[in-house]
């Protein structure tokens, strides 16, 4: 499908084409009529499928025909990080080129002036805000912000944001909003308590599914089944030698991605970590000297690295195994951009070879493994793995010995 067979603005299609877009991806094709129409909308799609595209514009087209006071905030876009904020007001820009709308991005740092705008934005009455949840109830807890336009509420990436505890500083926000509107919700995963929140918030909400897509053939992906304490070893062994220009480490969580980075340093690998509890100012700097290859290797967490869109990225080395292949195919499509090859290795320890086998399941087939290298001591023994449940969620070690089997 085309964009100019949907029902968009003069303007917005003016900037679709100044942009060089023409074709809808399947997110877009299925979900823009949908808001059109005015139905709330629970979407679930991965990153990269132009999802933003998908919301921002029917939001754009929405604001151009409906009636909606030009004094007051009309639209609240939620995103789970300062960096995925970011992304969406850029977009906007291009996006909302020719239409007459205001919009103000509201997310943390410590710079005074993004502050001030931010106040201003909101007490002018920005026709679109994009927030962090956490910053725009500080707004509201300083400030008197008047909600009452709100026509339209809109969440990105809404799994990312319970997961990062904001359930709360979200419902807090709903409570405000008048509850005649219209909700739109992107998922990239579609748990019970996406749903519950769901169920909370929109009225006869339409579900658009559009399923994951697997990992381009242009990704040449690898796994390498080890124990903990190996890890900074196999690291060190896959870098050194390497041009070091722009690799990606993911790990689960912040605290290892902060070890992680002061080990590689140690063994003068220059990296820096990416995590939440930088302050704006020093995560983009972080992306700036990355992107400009002054920095060879980033250490980033699941949550931050969807802020991360870096083109030329040749190698991206999952520290963890990701929880959700979800998860999985979003990190190792930071490599293989703008229709380059790359390289993807995963480490397997034994407490997380369940979740590596889901990830296969849903490739389905068996990702190539490299062997160990003998200074690093032997590999796991295949029966040390945990047998998957049947739900899929992992079980007890099996009493049995389990071995895998080729598919």
């Amino acid at each position: 499908m085309y964009f100019d067979e949907l029902a968009l603005s003069d303007e917005v299609l003016d900037a679709l084409w100044d942009m060089h877009f023409d074709e809808c991806t399947p997110v877009q094709a299925e979900t823009i009529p949908v808001i059109l129409e005015g139905h709330d909308v629970i979407s679930c799609a991965q990153t990269g499928t132009g999802k933003t595209a998908a919301y921002i514009l029917p939001l754009l087209t929405n604001l151009a025909y409906d009636d909606h006071d030009p004094d007051k905030l009309n639209a609240i876009i939620m995103a789970p990080t300062r960096e995925l904020a970011q992304q969406i007001d850029q977009q906007m820009e291009g996006f909302g080129f020719y239409v007459p709308f205001s919009s103000v991005a509201i997310y943390g740092g410590k710079d005074n002036s993004a502050w001030g705008n931010q106040v201003t934005g909101l007490q002018k009455g920005a026709d679109i805000v994009i927030a962090t949840p956490g910053r725009l109830l500080a707004q509201m807890n300083i400030y008197d912000v008047d909600f009452s336009g709100v026509k339209y509420f809109i969440l990105d990436e809404a799994d990312r944001m319970l997961d990062m505890g904001f359930y709360d500083d979200i419902m807090t926000i709903v409570r405000r909003l008048p509850k005649d509107r219209q909700t739109i919700m992107f998922s990239a995963t579609m748990p019970p308590k996406i749903r519950q929140m769901a169920k909370a918030i929109m009225h006869h909400p339409v579900e658009v599914q559009i399923a994951v897509s697997r990992p381009p053939e242009t990704i040449h992906q690898m796994c390498a089944h080890l124990y903990e304490a190996q890890k900074p070893g196999m690291v060190q062994l896959m870098l050194q030698g390497r041009d070091l220009k722009k690799v990606i480490l993911f790990a689960g969580k912040k605290q290892k991605v902060k070890e992680l980075a002061r080990t590689l340093r140690t063994l003068k690998i220059d990296a820096r970590a990416m995590h939440s509890d930088l302050e704006q100012s020093e995560r983009d700097q972080v992306m700036l000297d990355f992107r400009n290859g002054k920095v060879g290797v980033l250490v980033a967490t699941d949550v931050v690295s969807r802020g991360i869109d870096v083109t030329d990225v040749p190698l991206v080395i999952n520290y963890d195994v990701p929880h959700d292949p979800e998860d999985y195919v979003h990190r190792i499509g930071r490599t293989a951009r703008a229709e380059n090859s790359g390289e993807a290795v995963t480490f397997v320890a034994p407490e997380d070879a369940r979740y590596w086998t889901r990830i296969e399941q849903f490739l389905k087939k068996d990702i190539e493994r490299l062997p160990l290298p003998e200074v690093l001591g032997e590999a796991p023994q295949e029966d040390k793995y945990r047998k998957p449940s049947r739900n899929g969620r992992g079980s007890r070690p099996a009493k049995k010995v389990f071995r895998h089997k080729r598919r």
